[in-house]
């Protein structure tokens, strides 16, 4: 079984799916004859024909109009914005209609699209090109945010939001687009989603990440646990609807928890989680809870941006004063 990179497991969902699925259709700017900026949409136009993977005109209003209107027609679209910091115009689409449709006529229209965006930053890319925005999309009801870390799960967590019957918000980040390849079986099998992964059991602090973070995450549990320190290592993956219990089970078992994400930390997603853990969690805590994150300001350009970004050296000190402060 061939390894590949987490760009190509993109690639190899959309290609199954469409392939097994004839209501499935691509579209967005450049995603046809380019195969997309970053070419995650390589080749499917050959394989699938301009009807089924069709290139847009430069306006991201139109194309989440159009891909709310596919899906509460019986398609199933997948619309690519091709950044994150390009998503802004789609949101009226997405958060006025498609996350409201099932809602607005008691069931009887539903609006299974996808969403896809690259995500983040770390590649040297201008202003509008390295948005993590993601907790922007967390607050609004009936719509699904997901975020795979790894190959496999962009493979399998693809597969589940495609073939999901409500509108889902998949954020691909593009800083591990590349970076390391894992084998991933073309079987079409999806992974649940709603659901944290347990990457690394521990038992003296909790690690809860999601997206390009979970590197860093797994090299700092590597790191402190040269130091003799346990760290339990959580992709949340699903942001929303999300999987507290598996969180809140962790926490209570180590009692110290550290959150990890590259948005800026005020209003971040990762406020949310404190917030739970304190509502919930409260009397098994040992130490308050960390975050880790971006910050209150717009992510610089790329002599300043490795700065900008949570680095496994501040995920350890994090965890270190938790473990100072109990």
């Amino acid at each position: 079984m061939a390894q590949i990179t987490l760009i190509e497991a993109v690639t190899q969902a959309l290609a199954y799916e469409m392939a097994h699925d004839p209501s499935v259709v691509v579209l967005g700017e450049d995603v046809g004859v380019n195969g997309g900026v970053f070419r995650a949409t390589q080749g499917l136009q050959e394989k699938f024909g301009e009807l089924r993977v069709l290139d847009t005109p430069l306006d991201e209003t139109t194309i989440a109009g159009v891909t709310v209107g596919l899906a509460a027609q019986g398609m199933k679209p997948v619309a690519e914005a091709q950044f994150e910091g390009f998503i802004y115009p789609m949101m009226e689409q997405i958060a006025c209609h498609a996350a409201r449709l099932r809602n607005r006529t008691r069931g009887r229209i539903t609006v299974p699209a996808v969403w896809r965006a690259p995500w983040g930053g770390g590649i040297r890319a201008p202003e509008h090109h390295s948005e993590a925005n993601e907790h922007l999309f967390t607050n609004i009801p009936g719509l699904r945010v997901v975020m795979p870390s790894s190959p496999a799960r962009a493979y399998g967590l693809l597969l589940a939001a495609i073939r999901d019957p409500d509108p889902v918000m998949f954020f691909e980040p593009k800083r591990i687009y590349r970076q390391y390849k894992e084998e991933v079986p073309d079987d079409g099998e999806a992974l649940p989603l709603d659901v944290c992964f347990v990457l690394r059991d521990g038992t003296d602090v909790t690690i809860v990440t999601w997206g390009a973070q979970v590197k860093e995450a797994l090299e700092a549990a590597d790191a402190l646990a040269e130091e003799g320190i346990s760290a339990e290592v959580i992709d949340v993956a699903t942001l929303t609807p999300l999987d507290f219990d598996t969180i809140a089970e962790s926490v209570q078992k180590t009692g110290r928890c550290v959150i990890v994400h590259e948005a800026p930390k005020t209003a971040g997603f990762g406020a949310e989680i404190a917030a739970r853990i304190a509502e919930e969690c409260l009397y098994e805590l040992l130490a308050p809870v960390e975050r880790v994150t971006g910050y209150d300001t717009h992510i610089p350009l790329f002599r300043l941006e490795m700065k900008y970004l949570p680095s496994t050296e501040r995920v350890v000190e994090a965890a270190k004063r938790t473990l100072a402060n109990s």
